[in-house]
């Protein structure tokens, strides 16, 4: 129970591997404040009571400054945070550039960015009271690598590297650490979608894609979202105090991007 009695804040983790994340936050003892901007997944989470009172599920858009301003307001009974996980973050066009839209552009840099900015100012006071804790971005092996035909989330995810870096020389002396996961591609109905996406642009068959996207790494296979939550879980525990400013990759070794 290397969680016990700690308290987390996690943003878009109505399923996927937010909610990944939450289950194994829960299972090492932890209690979950997790947000999403889908209310019918947050109503599954509320009337399940296997997590009653270890999860605790509101709805907000998190691309929205005064929904997430008034989310931290409601939580001031808390006082202080053991740790946030900012996992906002959506895959945007599959194009090339010049055929992006300037409202595709800067609806995946602002969903992708602005949401990891807004959690993360308002919740440094929590943690500042804490005096420690753990902050985990959500970025990704495009934040690592060149990816053709995906430049805005290639882009987004590169930003959230440099804004990871720079809160850990920020935070530093608040023993508040601060580290990027970089997912590869991850096993499950998005990254079909992004394959779908992209075989359709490049007019080749998602399965020949498929093997082209589990070709790129080492271990040539797909990661899980257990093997994300592991590592989250890993960084906000006290197993990690000496780990800060650091993108790490949970991708079985990328060697390139399709």
């Amino acid at each position: 129970m290397i969680l016990k009695n700690k308290k987390f804040i996690i943003s878009a983790a109505g399923d996927g591997i937010g909610f990944t994340i939450s289950k194994l936050i829960v299972q090492n003892g932890g209690k979950v404040y997790l947000t999403d901007i889908d209310q019918q997944k947050i109503n599954k989470i509320k009337h399940n009571n296997k997590f009653k009172n270890k999860i605790f599920a509101n709805q907000l858009d998190a691309n929205n400054y005064n929904q997430v301003r008034k989310y931290f307001l409601s939580l001031s009974h808390l006082k202080k945070i053991d740790g946030l996980i900012n996992n906002v973050g959506i895959a945007g066009p599959t194009k090339y550039i010049e055929k992006i839209t300037n409202e595709e552009w800067q609806n995946t840099i602002e969903t992708n960015l602005n949401s990891h900015f807004f959690f993360t100012k308002f919740a440094i006071p929590f943690l500042k009271r804490n005096k420690s804790g753990s902050i985990i971005n959500l970025s990704s092996t495009a934040g690592l690598f060149g990816f053709p035909q995906r430049t805005p989330y290639a882009a987004s995810k590169w930003a959230i590297i440099g804004l990871t870096k720079s809160l850990a020389i920020e935070l530093g002396k608040y023993k508040i650490r601060v580290n990027a996961i970089c997912p590869g591609s991850v096993e499950g109905d998005r990254m079909k979608r992004v394959i779908n996406a992209k075989a359709k642009l490049l007019k080749v068959s998602p399965k020949k894609l498929q093997k082209e996207f589990e070709s790129m790494t080492s271990i040539r296979s797909f990661v899980s979202k257990e093997d994300i939550a592991s590592m989250a879980v890993y960084l906000l525990s006290n197993n990690s105090i000496n780990i800060s400013g650091q993108a790490i990759a949970v991708d079985g070794h990328t060697e390139r991007m399709v």
